[in-house]
């Protein structure tokens, strides 16, 4: 069964790469609920960001939610992330 999520997960980074909103999303979700990945609310605070900039309403409201249970510097550090990431994307 992990070698079937790291290859959906792997499936989920390169359709994030072509900016596929959807996708973007959906790596959001995997690491807030830890779904074939450690649970990291930064890294899906980053996801959720891009997502809801690229237009995913749903995305927002998770953002919202995570950043109600992380610190201001968790929150500022996925804002560099995210940044950073739709800088060179």
């Amino acid at each position: 069964m992990q070698k079937h999520e790291d290859t959906a997960h792997d499936g989920l980074h390169a359709q994030a790469l072509l900016n596929d909103p959807n996708s973007i999303y959906e790596l959001g979700l995997k690491y807030s609920t830890g779904e074939g990945v450690d649970i990291d609310y930064v890294t899906a605070h980053v996801w959720f960001n891009i997502a809801a900039m690229r237009g995913v309403a749903a995305a927002r409201d998770w953002r919202a939610e995570l950043a109600r249970e992380m610190s201001a510097a968790e929150v500022a550090e996925a804002q560099r992330r995210a940044r950073e990431w739709l800088s060179r994307h």
